[in-house]
């Protein structure tokens, strides 16, 4: 009898991402084989790693006659390295996808052809289109790389116009190189993300709006289904699948959005499995990892619909104690593998329940164990 062999996906970044992607292909049986520029990224500790840089063509070449699709683990991957590698196997999402994504004032400009409105915005490559642009968007705004930016990182907010000069000296420098975007401030009143997918076959399916919390910029926790989402979810949903077909994309993305008085305006767009769809592990029928690797090896997708209410806390910088979480019912604890670091995403724990009032009762035993403030967890304030 003739061994089955097992398909292999190819993953461009070794961080948390790829480590949940290779987890989550292993029960599918389909192996992972990672690239990374450093031999100690965490996906190492649960899926072959091969260390090379983006442009170590000789080491790619070899890593793509190794798999059967490449996917990616962040949007940072150089777009050149993604269209060498679609010359050589499959790659999902499209480089295309990837080069959008990995420039702001493209995406802007994508998510306005796609029907969804955005905060307003305006290119800058100059010292002088800056105080331009600011005299026409106003003040307070945020100043912005327009590549390379992730999880508040190349962004400055000026409060008022006072604060031109310093946003400048902040990240002027990086004008030349990859132009920066001046975005005015919205004053939302809640942040959402959509959570998506697409097959090779143009099967398309979301999860549940999730509801997002930000520290310094980076997700702090997440709440899905977002409460009171009925008016939101189909021109959500209706925006991504516009946004998927354009791009022809495959794959799981994020869609970020503000709510302001009762509308949608984009944010940014993630082609990637995404921080705020962590709750989809142990939350959701079918998790965003899973069927991300369905999706790009081209099988059936499985069902999002959410087993209940969830949600998700990150771990900034080091972990807590884990034994309140490991202790709670209906409660998951995700340790990365990760060094300490400040501002570092090192875990996340998700509680999941079968209704609002559940939910709250199970986050304030877990606040208690770790000695804080349940009242202030803002999941709590919005469920009671």
């Amino acid at each position: 009898m003739t061994a089955r062999r097992q398909p292999v996906v190819g993953i461009l970044g070794g961080g948390q991402l790829a480590r949940m992607l290779a987890l989550a292909a292993a029960p599918l049986g389909v192996k992972s084989l990672v690239v990374d520029s450093s031999a100690d990224a965490c996906a190492g500790q649960v899926a072959p790693l091969v260390v090379a840089d983006w442009t170590d063509y000789e080491a790619l070449e070899r890593f793509a006659a190794r798999v059967d699709v490449v996917t990616f683990d962040f949007e940072n991957v150089p777009a050149e390295t993604a269209h060498w590698l679609a010359q050589k196997v499959s790659v999902f999402p499209a480089p295309r996808a990837l080069a959008v994504a990995q420039d702001r004032l493209a995406e802007k400009t994508l998510f306005h052809e796609c029907g969804l409105p955005t905060p307003a915005f305006k290119a800058i490559d100059t010292r002088a289109e800056l105080d331009q642009a600011l005299a026409m968007i106003g003040a307070p705004a945020i100043l912005k790389t327009r590549r390379l930016g992730y999880d508040g990182k190349g962004q400055f907010r000026i409060k008022t116009l006072a604060d031109a000069d310093a946003a400048w000296a902040a990240l002027g420098a990086q004008a030349t190189a990859h132009g920066l975007i001046l975005e005015a401030f919205v004053p939302f009143d809640r942040e959402l993300s959509v959570i998506a997918v697409r097959g090779r076959d143009g099967d398309f399916r979301t999860w549940p709006l999730t509801q997002n919390w930000h520290t310094d910029g980076v997700l702090s926790l997440s709440l899905a289904p977002a409460p009171d989402i009925a008016s939101l979810q189909a021109r959500a949903t209706g925006l991504a699948r516009t946004l998927a077909e354009k791009l022809e994309y495959v794959g799981v993305f994020a869609l970020e959005l503000f709510v302001k008085d009762g509308q949608l305006l984009g944010n940014e767009m993630a082609p990637r499995v995404h921080n705020s769809g962590h709750w989809t592990i142990e939350g959701a029928l079918t998790s965003q990892f899973e069927n991300h690797v369905r999706a790009v090896l081209g099988l059936p997708l499985g069902d999002t619909s959410a087993r209940g209410l969830s949600a998700m806390f990150n771990w900034i910088g080091e972990l807590p104690d884990a034994a309140p979480v490991l202790e709670a019912v209906d409660a998951h604890w995700h340790d990365y593998g990760k060094e300490p670091r400040t501002g570092r995403k090192v875990g996340h724990a998700t509680v999941c329940a079968a209704n609002a009032q559940q939910l709250v009762e199970r986050l304030a035993g877990i606040a208690h164990a770790l000695h804080r403030d349940q009242q202030a967890d803002p999941a709590v304030r919005e469920l009671g």
